[in-house]
């Protein structure tokens, strides 16, 4: 069954489209049924194992175009399905990014995300820094769980999340952690709003160094 009003269509994939954009597209067409984003939605911040709604829809996807066999990736391919199909329907309902004719290391990753919160008042600057760095120090594992709170209040802000390189980032986080984290702290101060003056060090701290 589907939705009465169908949910908005990601941007059209190409035969020469990233594999994560092809993805992105894949999910966005199964989330106009109520029954599949259901499904999709109750994997959020579960390993792969927990879920079991899941496989149905992903699993022949995966198997046919870029089947992961590394246990980080393919729970990446999972957690990113499900926050699609999370998004509150203010975010359902608007016509996505077509992010796919930028350059790929232009586009926007969640570092860059959280500065146009910043920048928007959505969030604040303390906040979304401290959710970064603690980031930076984490595993994949320990990221996925607070992933689903924090893109809900980027989406309920009206800041929009690039799926793709959510999910490539994801992808490589468990490999590459410092790079990955890297571009977003980059992404982060190159877009919130720098009016906030850093905290400066305690003079006799310093002065004891």
């Amino acid at each position: 069954m589907t939705d009465s009003t169908p949910a908005a269509s990601a941007p059209p994939a190409t035969a020469t489209a990233r594999p994560s954009d092809r993805f992105v597209t894949y999910v966005h067409r199964l989330c106009e049924s109520k029954q599949a984003r259901a499904a999709l939605r109750r994997g959020l911040g579960l390993p792969v194992e927990r879920c079991t709604y899941m496989h149905r829809y992903l699993v022949p996807w995966l198997r046919d175009h870029d089947d992961p066999h590394q246990a980080d990736v393919r729970r990446a391919y999972y957690a990113v399905a499900s926050l699609i199909a999370a998004r509150p329907r203010s975010a359902r309902d608007t016509a996505p990014d077509d992010s796919t004719t930028i350059s790929w290391f232009e586009r926007a990753n969640l570092g860059t995300s959280l500065g146009q919160a910043v920048a928007k008042g959505v969030l604040k600057s303390n906040s979304a820094e401290s959710a970064l760095h603690l980031m930076a120090r984490q595993s994949s594992d320990a990221i996925h769980p607070g992933l689903p709170a924090l893109v809900r209040q980027l989406q309920g802000g009206g800041v929009s999340v690039d799926w793709a390189v959510l999910l490539e980032d994801l992808a490589r986080w468990n490999r590459q952690r410092d790079t990955v984290a890297t571009r977003w702290l980059e992404g982060y101060f190159r877009t919130a709003d720098g009016t906030t003056d850093p905290e400066l060090p305690n003079s006799d701290e310093e002065n004891g160094r």
